[in-house]
């Protein structure tokens, strides 16, 4: 059965990855722009007067809406058109990006930062969805979404290496309006080289399922936020905490009850997709706690520029650069185990490295820590994109992948409002944070620390015989007539 129609068909092996190229490169900003703000977080504090609350929120709009909207975008793009969704992301992502370099104040950016999403919610889907259906091979899938996890990952390393140089040179506007030329060369790429494809059985759109996904992320979130600030007994936060437990309990059930549910939970059956899911949040959460209290430690602490900060991430995004693309090809010959339990031990050991921090800390501290973390977060996304769509039926493939991107967004979301509530209730983070930041970011740390002992016990276990037959079992049933519809690999 055809998984995809598609106007015309990249036939040559160069030309297919010219298509991997190009989705790349568009991803690679809305990956850069995950993490290129957190740098700028204390000159946008500075100029604004934020507090906490605010700064978690410049970071937590984005992702958020992100993750609520991924899904949706992925269905929809299936619907009308990949390219043209596509296509239609890049503009109101760029649009997004050059209101953001305007915003006359912080509720302004938090908003333009949520355009910014919406935006870029169209691009993260539809690219694993374009590339399934561009790499028909076995083998050349597998290394091309070992390619395009490994771009997610390096371009969120070099967030915070770049936003420091321009927010160095140009100010913290710099870093919106850099997108602005660079998405609209990838418009162009765009729309001259990508195919056009759409499924030629595109899912029914959940509107119940995707308010519910929107009221559960934003009071959840808006809850752990806010609650330092409220009281976690006001009536707001309790207001905030009921919706979103209202939610986490009626999603799932009305997903059970719905046809072509937003979120399809027979996936989570397969052990490998659950665990990719899993990881996916703790790795990122892992990650937006890390850049979250780590700019504010070199910047608010030992006082370093926004430059000078980037630079001491080098060690991290060095590492990145360098395991990102070597994890995709050891997932692509032999598999995810390798990659994911190596990435838990890094990561671990970075985050009880940095529970050592103190104001003075020896430079060996910091650059071993971040080069750990670096090692570690670089080999954790090929395995999780991977384990997502291997063995799920092609049609279903973006689908699965749109689920792990999500859970990305969710995770990074997560990182920073627990991590930054939790050090938050013991300490400021303004330009005069001392001891008391330093000390109370221990906590984060081991958060940090357990997250990654999470993702080697996940790697071990969702990489087993029977995990696998678990996906195998799965994929029978989501595909019709008995396996009749190409698997992927």
């Amino acid at each position: 059965m055809s998984t995809s129609i598609l106007t015309s068909t990249p036939t040559t092996r160069g030309r297919r990855l010219l298509v991997l190229a190009i989705c790349c490169f568009s991803l690679f900003i809305v990956g850069l722009d995950n993490t290129v703000v957190n740098i700028a977080l204390p000159s946008i504090q500075h100029e604004m007067g934020s507090a906490a609350s605010g700064l978690q929120w410049i970071i937590d709009a984005y992702t958020l809406v992100l993750a609520a909207l991924l899904i949706l975008s992925g269905s929809v793009a299936d619907r009308v058109g990949r390219r043209r969704v596509f296509l239609i992301g890049l503009v109101v992502f760029v649009l997004g990006s050059l209101l953001c370099s305007l915003a006359p104040g912080l509720g302004w950016l938090i908003a333009f930062r949520a355009v910014q999403a919406v935006g870029g919610s169209m691009l993260n889907p539809v690219a694993m969805s374009i590339i399934t259906n561009t790499f028909t091979d076995r083998r050349e899938r597998a290394q091309a979404i070992g390619v395009w996890g490994g771009v997610v990952g390096i371009s969120m390393a070099l967030g915070p290496l770049i936003g420091g140089f321009l927010v160095e040179a140009a100010g913290w506007p710099s870093i919106f309006l850099i997108n602005v030329p660079v998405g609209l060369v990838a418009w162009v790429l765009t729309y001259r080289y990508v195919p056009e494809s759409r499924s030629p059985r595109p899912r029914r759109l959940d509107p119940i399922g995707q308010v519910l996904m929107v009221v559960l992320l934003g009071a959840g979130t808006a809850a752990i936020i806010e609650g330092p600030g409220h009281g976690w007994t006001s009536p707001l936060i309790l207001s905030l905490a009921t919706v979103a437990f209202a939610a986490l309990l009626v999603l799932p059930w009305w997903e059970l009850r719905t046809a072509e549910p937003l979120i399809d939970l027979r996936f989570f059956r397969s052990v490998p997709f659950t665990g990719a899911t899993v990881t996916a949040v703790c790795a990122f959460a892992a990650l937006g706690g890390f850049l979250f209290l780590n700019t504010l430690y070199l910047q608010n602490v030992r006082h370093y520029d926004p430059f000078e900060a980037g630079l001491w991430t080098l060690p991290m995004a060095g590492m990145m650069v360098v395991f990102a693309p070597v994890s995709g090809r050891i997932v692509g010959r032999h598999g995810p185990r390798v990659p994911l339990l190596v990435a838990g031990v890094a990561l671990a050991a970075s985050g009880v490295l940095l529970t050592r921090l103190a104001d003075d800390s020896p430079a060996a501290l910091l650059l071993i820590s971040y080069a750990l973390f670096g090692i570690g977060f670089g080999l954790v996304n090929a395995p999780i994109t991977n384990a997502a769509v291997s063995g799920m039926p092609v049609a279903q493939a973006g689908v699965a992948a749109a689920i792990a991107s999500t859970s990305r967004q969710i995770g990074q979301s997560l990182g920073v409002a627990v991590i930054g509530t939790v050090v938050a209730a013991s300490a400021t983070f303004g330009p005069s944070a001392g001891p008391a930041f330093t000390e109370a970011s221990h906590t984060g740390w081991w958060i940090v620390a357990g997250l990654g002992v999470a993702i080697l016990l996940l790697g071990a276990l969702t990489t087993t015989a029977w995990a696998t037959r678990t996906a195998a079992g799965v994929a029978v049933r989501l595909t019709p007539e008995h396996g009749r519809q190409t698997v992927a690999p």
